[in-house]
């Protein structure tokens, strides 16, 4: 059984940074990527950032490209979403989840997911 779970979330000020930390556990050996989504009130959930499970490749949503980093911390068993310089329109639930193959960016592509992680940035 595979289980996600977020934590790191909170509310900053706009410029502020937050590092999100998603723990991992079950039958990891059969993922294919990580990834971060999010989903702001009244939008659709959207891909943020993701990594192949192998460390071999990440990608990035443009509109997160040179604030946000994903990594994968293998002593701790997460994978883990810095985001710097935060905005207003970072605002939204962050989700964990994991696909067992490739690194799609919708969100039909990933069987697993976590509960959620609320980040709020104040303007």
């Amino acid at each position: 059984q595979v289980q996600l779970g977020e934590s790191g979330g909170g509310l900053v000020q706009a410029g502020d940074s937050l590092r999100l930390s998603c723990i991992v556990s079950g039958r990891i050996l059969s993922f294919g990527g990580v990834a971060w989504f999010r989903q702001a009130p009244g939008k659709e959930r959207e891909f943020v950032a993701g990594m192949r499970w192998s460390g071999a490749s990440s990608n990035y949503a443009d509109s997160v490209k040179g604030r946000f980093t994903i990594s994968r911390d293998n002593a701790k068993n997460t994978v883990d979403l810095q985001m710097n310089n935060l905005t207003f329109e970072d605002s939204a639930v962050y989700y964990c989840a994991a696909s067992r193959m490739g690194l799609p960016m919708r969100t039909e592509g990933y069987n697993y997911w976590g509960q959620g992680t609320q980040v709020t940035v104040s303007s």
